[in-house]
Formats: structure tokens, C-alpha cells, sequence
């Protein structure tokens, strides 16, 4: 199987997706989307950018490479009465069966960024979006202190090193990375903008119940533990994850986990 859709369909990601939801409303309702538009939103998981853009009247495809994530979104649209939001399964590095020049907007939130071969995903964002469109993506950073970035720094600590090869899929959110990449898909620097934004959190539950949301659901943080646990480090893992947690945890509340995580906004204008 593809690692990728392997990491991603492994555990149930929309239990992380379900503290994610107010952000996701509020980051769409902040990229203009209008009715009528036609929205691509790749790496979309269960829809928590996909739902709020076709509740605002856009015709929205949702793409994702996990089979589970495609269903559970295609019930979210169903449940919510939108005929005008569908989810179908893709690889972002490679969208095939989708013609060039389709979409006003191409939106891809915290997952085309994990997409092996990050200059062929440049690619493919700018040969599907219309000439005039946009592309917009939200990308964690690297060595950033807060919530999810910390997560996987902490994540890879404990797991077995990458196959030769590999691309941190953080260095999506690097601005230099991010200018090549969309610099070699034809895209001059000038049409590239940066916002650092913070995307919240939030879990009705305290923070070591939210580490052990990660640790059952988050496909990254259960590599970490398996890893651990073949060492007998998986008690460092979570007493390191729990001081992580609370530390992010600005809800003042013991019995409730609201941590920010900043993230890197890009926006390409075609």
C-alpha cells in the first residue's frame, strides 16, 4: 500500500478533525468564498473546510487518499443536505481524471503538504486551478513552538528514521520552499503571499484524555508509540505529550484543551 494512505487511513482522523471545526469555519469564511464558485480541496479529510465552503453556495469537490475519510465526508455532506459537496479519492502528487483549468479556488488546509513529492503537488494545484483563480493553503512550520508542530517534532523523535528520500512535509511551511516549489510549476514569486495564522484546537476533555485522542486516532502519533513501545520509551512519549498539552492549553479550564497552532497561510493568485 502507498505509506501515505496507509499513515492516514490508519486510526480515525476525524476525531482529531472534530476539534478542529470552529477554526475551519473561520478560516473559509476568511478566504472569500462565494456561491457559485467551484472549490477543489485536496487532503480534505472528513470536510472541515470542504462542509463550511459549500454551506457558503460553492460547488465543492473534496479529494483525499483515505478511503475512510472519503466516506465519513460523503455522510457529512449527505447528513447536512448538500448536494453541492461530493468526496472521492485522490493522491495530490497526481490528480488524475481531473481536467486542467476546473476551479476558482484550490484549497488545501494541513494536506496536500503531506503528499509525497511536493513539487509534482505544486504542480497539479496550479494545472487544475483556472487561469485567474487561486490556490490557498495552510501549512504547519518548521521548529514552530506551537500545538501541532511540536506534536510531530515530538512524534519523529520516536519513530524509526524516514526512507532515503524523504521530504519533511513541514517544509511546506517554509516561505523559500514554498517560492521554488510553485516557482518550478511556472508561478512567479510576486504572485505568492505569507500570513502567519493560528488555527485552535479545542476538546471537552483534559489535556492527557486529548493525548490519549493522539495517541489512539492521529496516524503520525500511533507510529510514534508503536516505535516506542519496542524500545520502552512509551512512557517517556506520553509524559512528554501530556507536558506538551498542558503547557499549550490556554483555556484555562482543567477539564477542557484549547491549544493554538500557528500556521503558515499561502496564497498563489493565477
Amino acid at each position: 500500500m502507498n505509506p501515505n494512505k496507509a499513515l492516514w487511513e490508519k486510526g480515525d482522523f476525524t476525531k482529531i478533525a472534530a476539534t478542529m471545526r470552529e477554526s475551519g469555519d473561520a478560516l473559509v469564511a476568511s478566504i472569500g468564498v462565494k456561491p457559485g464558485m467551484k472549490v477543489l480541496d485536496l487532503g480534505c479529510g472528513d470536510g472541515t473546510t470542504a462542509l463550511p465552503a459549500a454551506q457558503r453556495g460553492a460547488d465543492v469537490l473534496g479529494v483525499d487518499i483515505s478511503s475512510n475519510l472519503v466516506a465519513a465526508g460523503n455522510k457529512r455532506a449527505a447528513d447536512a443536505g448538500l448536494r453541492n459537496l461530493r468526496f472521492q479519492e485522490g493522491d495530490a502528487s497526481n490528480l488524475e481524471g481531473i481536467g486542467d483549468d476546473q476551479f476558482d479556488l484550490v484549497v488545501s488546509i494541513f494536506g496536500a503538504m503531506f503528499a509525497p513529492r511536493p513539487h509534482d503537488v505544486a504542480k497539479e494545484m496550479v494545472r487544475v486551478a483556472k487561469p485567474g483563480g487561486r490556490i490557498v493553503m495552510g501549512n504547519w512550520i518548521p521548529n514552530d513552538p506551537t500545538f501541532i508542530s511540536s506534536i510531530l517534532k515530538i512524534s519523529a523523535a520516536y519513530s524509526p528514521p524516514p526512507p532515503e528520500g524523504f521530504v519533511s512535509p513541514i517544509l511546506w511551511g517554509s516561505e523559500d520552499a514554498v517560492r521554488e516549489r510553485f516557482a518550478a510549476a511556472g508561478v512567479s514569486h510576486d504572485a505568492i503571499s505569507f500570513l502567519r495564522e493560528t488555527y485552535m484546537f479545542n476538546f471537552a476533555g483534559a489535556p492527557s484524555a486529548f493525548v490519549d485522542t493522539y495517541r489512539r486516532f492521529y496516524g503520525p502519533t500511533m507510529n510514534a508509540f508503536a516505535a516506542a513501545e519496542q524500545n520502552g520509551k512509551q512512557d517517556a512519549l506520553r509524559e512528554e505529550l501530556e507536558a506538551l498539552f498542558a503547557a499549550q492549553n490556554k483555556s484555562g479550564r482543567a477539564d477542557f484543551t484549547s491549544c493554538p497552532a500557528t500556521f503558515l497561510r499561502v496564497t498563489v493568485q493565477l
